[in-house]
Order: structure tokens, then C-alpha cells, then sequence
């Protein structure tokens, strides 16, 4: 019998129950992503004050107990009753969508632009503490999971001390009950705040890390702004073509702050920002900047004889071979895509962008012409290059197509739809064999590799894509691939949601891992950004008791064996080492590996800018030792998808 559907089917969320119940939507995970981001939330809001002319210091201290406390020297929120009857602190941390950011006179320019963050926050806290440093008094107010504990007096929070200092300090423990994780990434948190040094000139940030043997503190302060920090992303490169190029200024309500040099790379590095946040997916403030640079470098390359009347312009793409950028502006009323910020949607950003790039690089490049010129010779060779890439595609799509499901490679799924299906990419025919016997035949495909994939920085296009296990990759994708020539990616046309690295624990492994995650990142990056490529983890031991009442056990790293024996003891059991996939029989490759119920994912992320270009430079440079040696050091650092 239907269920009947009426006003008794309505369901309505009071207060900060829909953050609770849709975390994802506020913050964008509940996995490591999201665990930092709270913090993120509430030093956004000390940055706003900073922006606003009012603090100077902001401190970020992780504590033994697993909380975090936030504290910075500007106004404090407010304690004074709100015409709501209460103190407009419990407003803000009570209600969504509440704060001085919808207010021109209290903040001009803000990246806590929807009043949702420190409720959020408070939402998905087991517990949060919060005291304002205000008119000489200590304000306090506390909460669990986003209910108020604290019982104000007449309406206002009870004074809990006397000071001489102003500001805010927030002290929260993320809700065990909501996220995956509760422990902080201590690595994201110190480049977040040293990128906010280099955002915020004159502002000073204290990292303070309470929860290992040895206490660790940073201080961060970049008193030459954007210039330090292209300095700090080009500093591994090999040659440098141009000086760092920096320059600041306003149209219509835009406040405009720019730095790029140039290097003989084969790739741009573009980091966009907003009112002090990372827009990892662009927005029209990046529109603007490639727009305008790109006009002016055809326009510059035709007065120079560089471009002959008929040669074609230089692409965009072509125009930013080499360069690495970092883009600030401070954009009142800003509109992103999203409460997490990733990518800012006001047209006239990009209009007043392109106005001020225009004007003060003609400055620049009117006086350097020198500079111009070298800047032209790496479009030069990006053409050049693109045009042979060109060629090679179409002397690849001109050849016929085999069927990849039929090539004695994938061992494809019975499902055709993209949400349920993955794919496992397999080291050898070996742990392919065994991978294809035990495996779900509706929606797990499996593909063989055979050997070491080639390495795409170190090899031309033409070889790319003539390779046989790079070509197999990209049809059974079925979404294409850009690099280069243009983009020919459609991500809505991938066939697997769950792309499964699934290579054997050893060196080896490791680096047959480097090498796909390396071709990822440069021939379909989207596919990492979306959260598609995971890395699987099978067990190094398999340890079966003596006592067969009890049931064998897999163990995934040294650790885990170290800890059952300090547990258990060094007998009673036999121990199996699994040397690789190939060793395991059908049912021990199910239950470890290919099970969703038993298995560990890790998901393959990349937090923030200065990380990502970090990141970017150890996959994709010459060397493949500090790539190996990458994998290995953080390679229990990504997300875990059980």
C-alpha cells in the first residue's frame, strides 16, 4: 500500500539540525577535508577582522584533548543584547545565517560571506567555548553539539574575568558521532596559515601543535606578500625566464593584487583568491587575469614582428606556458558556487580584473620589453609543441579502434551504470588472474598492467599516446583526456565512478602508483579533483590463531602487527607475509581487497594551493626518487573510504 504524502510528510529542521544532518553541505566532507575546514571557518573570521583594520595577531593552538582553540586580537563579537532579546554572540552561534557580514559598514570586503560559519562550527562540535575579550570584562559562553549550556543573564553572557586585551577565542571538539576522523592534519593547517601570512602582509599568525611528544610552534609573517609567495612556488625550478612581476591595484569596487614569473616549465601553476579564500575551481577573477594577459601577449608578439599577419594568435594556454601565478582580490558581496567557496561566480570581477591587469602591466611591459620577448619565446615553443601534439592525436584518432572489452586487457563490468561501477587497475597479469576470478563480475571491472606505465613528463606526446597501457586507460575511461592541444575531458562520460589503483606493498608498487597518479594528474586531472581515484590498501600479514575458535586476522602495515604482538604476544599463531596480490588466492583478494564491506580506500586528494603546488611539482618533475619517496611518506595521510 503507498504511503500517503501530505502536510505530516513535511519534515522541518529547527535551528542547526540541518548542518547536522547535511554536513557535507557546509563544510564538503565529513573526512579530513572537512575536519580542517572548521577550523578554517573560524580563522576566515579573524582574517575578516584583520581585513576590516581591527587585528593584528591570530593564534591556532591544537590541544592534547583533541580540541582546537582559535584566538585573535580584533574587536570581539559582540555581547550586547540584539533587538532579538538576547546577546548578539548567542545569535551568531545559534543561528545560520547570522553575523556582521551582511552589514556594508561592518566588513567591507569578507570571506565569511553567508554568516554560517561559526554556527556550523558549533553544529558539528561535540563541544565549543566561546570568550569574547570585550570592555574590559571576559565573556562566556558554551555549547554542546550547537546547544547552548551556559544560562545568560538577562538575556546577556555572565562575565567570567577582567582584562585588558580585545578579540575572540574559540576553543571546539569536532563531533565523533559526524566525522570519520577527529584528528587534525597538522601539515594543511600550517600551509593554510602560512599562505594566509603571505595573503595578509601585516598580519601575524602563531601556529602552536600540543599533541605529539614535543611540542611544535610556527610563527608566520610574509611582509613582501605575493612576491614571497611566487617565490616560494618557483624555488625548485630549474630555470627562471623572467623576474617576479607584481602589482596591485583598483576598478569599480575590486581591489586587485597580482605576482607571476616565468619558467622554462611545461605548465602554468594559477592560484586564484578571494577575500582571502582559495578558489580551487577558478571564477571569473581567473577569467579576467588569462583573458586580458592573453590579448595583450598576441598584441605585443604582432607589434614585435614575433607573429606574422597571417600566423594564427597564440593560444591562452600558449600565453601562460611557464608561468606561475598568485591572484588576490578583495570583492565586496561576493558570489561563489557553494559554501565552501571553490569558485567565485560575480561577473564584474572579471571585468575589473581585466582592467587593472591591462593597465599596470602595460606600465610594466612597455618599459620591459626584454622581459616581453622571453615571455613570447615560451608561447613560441608551447605552440610548437602544441601543434605536434595536435598531430599526434589525430594520427591517433584516425587509426580504427579495437574493442577494449575483448583485447585479452579489461575484464570489464556487467553494469552500465557509472554511479555502482569501478575499475581496478592491477600490477601484472597475476594479481589480474586472481583479481578477475574473485571478483563482483556486476560492477567491478579489472585491467591488467603489464609492467612499469610510461612516464609522461619524461616522453613526448606522440609517445603517450601511442602507448598501449596509457591508450587502454583512456578508452576504458570513456571520458577522454586534455593536455596540452585543448580539452577533450568530459567527466560526464566516465564509466567507473572508482578508479582503484591496486598494486602490490612494496617499492615497486609504490612507484607503479607515482607513475598513474603522475599520468592523472597531467592528462585528467578533474579525475582527482572530483574525488574518482582511490588507492587500495591490501594486507602485509595474514595471522591465523592457534586456537580455532578464533578467526584468522589480516594486518595492513608493520604497525598493526607491532601492536597485536605487545597485545597478545609473539606466539599462539602463525604468521603469513603476503609478498604480493599474486600470492593471494581468490577468496583472501575478496575479503582484503575487493569486498566494499572489509576493504580500505585510500581517496587521493589535494587540500590547498601551496600544497597542491607542492604536490604538483614532486609528481611531475624529472626526478622519480622524491616521487617514490612522497608516496611512502604520506601515503597514510589520504582519506579512507571503508
Amino acid at each position: 500500500m503507498a504511503k500517503s504524502y501530505n502536510a505530516d510528510s513535511i519534515t522541518v529542521l529547527e535551528g542547526l539540525e540541518a548542518v547536522r544532518r547535511r554536513p557535507g553541505m557546509y563544510i564538503g566532507s565529513i573526512g579530513s577535508k572537512g575536519l580542517n575546514h572548521l577550523i578554517y571557518e573560524i580563522v576566515d573570521n579573524s582574517v575578516d577582522e584583520h581585513l576590516a583594520g581591527y587585528c593584528t595577531e591570530i593564534s591556532v593552538t591544537l590541544h592534547k584533548d583533541g580540541s582546537c582553540t582559535v584566538r585573535d586580537n580584533g574587536r570581539g563579537i559582540p555581547v550586547d543584547r540584539h533587538k532579538k532579546g538576547i546577546s548578539a554572540e548567542r545569535i551568531v552561534m545559534t543561528t545560520l545565517h547570522a553575523g556582521g557580514k551582511f552589514d556594508d559598514s561592518s566588513y567591507k570586503t569578507s570571506g565569511g560571506l553567508h554568516g554560517v560559519g561559526s554556527s556550523v562550527v558549533n553544529a558539528l562540535s561535540n563541544y565549543m567555548r566561546v570568550r569574547v575579550y570585550q570592555n574590559g570584562k571576559i565573556y562566556e559562553d558554551e555549547y554542546e553539539r550547537g546547544i547552548p549550556k551556559t544560562e545568560l543573564i538577562d538575556g546577556l553572557l555572565p562575565v567570567v574575568g577582567k582584562t585588558k586585551e580585545t578579540g575572540t577565542e574559540t576553543t571546539f571538539i569536532p563531533d565523533d558521532s559526524i566525522f570519520e576522523k577527529t584528528r587534525f592534519k597538522e601539515e594543511w593547517l600550517m600551509s593554510r596559515l602560512h599562505e594566509t601570512a603571505y595573503l595578509n602582509p601585516t598580519l601575524h599568525l602563531h601556529f602552536r601543535d600540543e599533541r605529539g611528544e614535543e611540542v611544535v610552534s610556527r610563527d608566520y609573517y610574509e611582509p613582501e606578500g605575493l612576491h614571497a609567495f611566487v617565490a616560494e612556488l618557483v624555488k625548485d625550478q630549474s630555470k627562471i625566464v623572467s623576474p617576479i612581476i607584481s602589482f596591485q591595484g583598483k576598478s569599480g569596487k575590486t581591489e586587485v593584487e597580482c605576482a607571476f614569473q616565468f619558467t622554462d616549465s611545461f605548465e602554468e601553476n594559477l592560484l586564484g583568491f578571494c577575500n582571502g579564500i582559495y578558489t580551487q575551481e577558478g571564477g571569473t577573477h581567473i577569467v579576467g587575469l588569462k583573458t586580458k594577459f592573453a590579448q595583450m601577449m598576441n598584441s605585443y608578439a604582432r607589434q614585435l614582428g614575433i607573429l606574422k599577419e597571417k600566423d594564427p594568435n597564440f593560444t591562452g594556454a600558449d600565453t601562460r606556458n611557464g608561468m606561475v601565478t598568485v591572484l588576490s582580490v578583495k570583492y565586496p558581496e561576493p558570489v561563489f558556487e557553494g559554501q565552501t567557496k571553490t569558485k567565485l561566480a560575480s561577473l564584474e570581477a572579471a571585468k575589473d580584473v581585466s582592467s587593472v591587469v591591462g593597465e599596470e602591466l602595460e606600465r610594466y611591459f612597455d618599459r620591459n620589453l626584454e622581459i616581453v620577448k622571453a615571455i613570447l619565446s615560451c608561447a613560441e615553443k608551447s605552440a610548437k609543441i602544441r601543434k605536434q601534439e595536435e598531430k599526434a592525436k589525430v594520427n591517433l584518432l584516425s587509426k580504427s579502434k579495437y574493442s577494449f572489452d575483448s583485447n585479452g586487457k579489461l575484464a570489464n563490468c556487467i553494469s552500465k551504470t557509472p554511479e555502482e561501477c569501478e575499475i581496478f587497475i592491477v600490477e601484472g597479469d597475476s594479481a589480474g588472474g586472481s583479481a578477475k576470478t574473485s571478483r563482483n563480475r556486476h560492477t567491478q571491472a579489472i585491467l591488467p598492467l603489464r609492467g612499469k606505465i610510461l612516464n609522461v613528463e619524461k616522453a613526448s606526446m606522440d609517445k603517450v599516446l601511442a602507448n598501449a597501457e596509457i591508450k587502454t586507460m583512456i578508452n576504458a575511461f570513456g571520458c577522454g583526456f586534455s593536455e596540452g592541444f585543448g580539452n577533450d575531458f568530459d567527466i560526464s562520460k566516465l564509466r567507473y565512478h572508482k578508479i582503484i589503483l591496486m598494486t602490490d606493498a612494496d617499492v615497486d608498487g609504490s612507484h607503479i602508483d607515482t607513475l598513474l597518479l603522475t599520468f592523472f594528474y597531467r592528462f585528467m586531472p578533474e579525475l582527482i579533483q572530483e574525488g574518482h581515484i582511490y588507492v587500495s590498501m591490501p594486507p602485509l600479514y595474514l595471522l591465523i590463531p592457534e586456537n580455532k575458535k578464533e578467526k584468522p586476522r589480516y594486518l595492513y602495515d608493520e604497525k598493526a602487527l607491532l601492536a597485536y604482538q605487545k597485545k597478545h604476544g609473539s606466539s599462539g599463531y602463525e604468521l603469513k607475509r603476503f609478498k604480493g596480490l599474486g600470492e593471494m588466492n581468490p577468496k583472501e583478494l575478496w575479503e582484503t581487497t575487493l569486498n566494499p564491506e572489509n576493504r580500505v580506500l585510500k581517496r587521493v586528494e589535494i587540500e590547498d594551493a601551496k600544497l597542491a603546488s607542492q604536490v604538483t611539482s614532486m609528481l611531475m618533475g624529472t626526478e622519480v626518487a622524491p616521487r617514490r619517496e612522497f608516496i611512502f611518506t604520506h601515503a597514510m595521510e589520504a582519506e579512507i573510504d571503508a
